[in-house]
């Protein structure tokens, strides 16, 4: 059986994958590359203000559009990103990921990352802080 943190040895269809569960900002790790999970999510609504100390997060988004509110150095701004677009939120930069229709992402973060970072706002009853569940 292949683990959660493995690659897997057949190809994974990202649709059938996100048809499986339904929970929000709850991320399953559809494979592994190198010392990386990749991830995907259902999201609607805001996520929280985080910040990864030590890692860059990539995201891809898969269906609708996603928002990302960022606390930089030049002040706040946000990034919309619709379907097709990649974005990465650079090591040590605070953001909030938030989709306000809906909108289904990939990300690839280092094994172990937690969804809500290493420093972070309180999280809400809506945010899953977790490494990533396995695919169903």
């Amino acid at each position: 059986m292949t683990s959660e943190r493995t690659p897997r040895s057949e190809p994974v269809s990202l649709s059938t994958a996100l048809a499986s569960f339904t929970d929000l900002w709850s991320p399953r790790i559809v494979t592994a590359v190198n010392d990386y999970d990749v991830r995907i999510a259902k999201v609607e609504g805001e996520h929280l203000w985080h910040v990864h100390e030590h890692t860059d997060e990539f995201f891809l988004v898969v269906e609708g559009e996603l928002h990302i509110a960022l606390r930089e150095t030049d002040g706040e701004r946000t990034v919309t990103l619709s379907r097709g677009s990649v974005f990465t939120v650079p090591r040590g930069t605070e953001h909030k990921p938030y989709a306000p229709a809906g909108a289904a992402i990939l990300m690839f973060e280092p094994t172990g990352t937690l969804t809500v970072g290493d420093r972070h706002d309180e999280v809400p009853d809506h945010v899953d802080a977790t490494t990533g569940h396995a695919l169903a």
